[in-house]
């Protein structure tokens, strides 16, 4: 690493986009996995959509409680 960064010429922002959206990786244990993509094959789903409605579902749940 240098000592002394020159950023004379550098241009505010320039990487910025606006409302761009992200897709967050997310880790599963191998059984949280296997279980999702039975699930997935079951319903004909890819696991992202298993994955979303089961967190819709416990969002659901969690208002409920409160």
């Amino acid at each position: 690493m240098k000592a002394e960064y020159n950023f004379s010429n550098a241009e505010k922002g320039k990487f910025y986009v606006e409302d761009v959206k992200l897709n967050v990786p997310i880790y599963l244990e191998q059984d949280v996995l296997a279980f999702l993509d039975t699930i997935a094959k079951k319903r004909k789903e890819d696991i992202s959509t298993v994955v979303n409605n089961l967190i819709h579902s416990d969002m659901q749940l969690a208002e409920l409680i409160d």
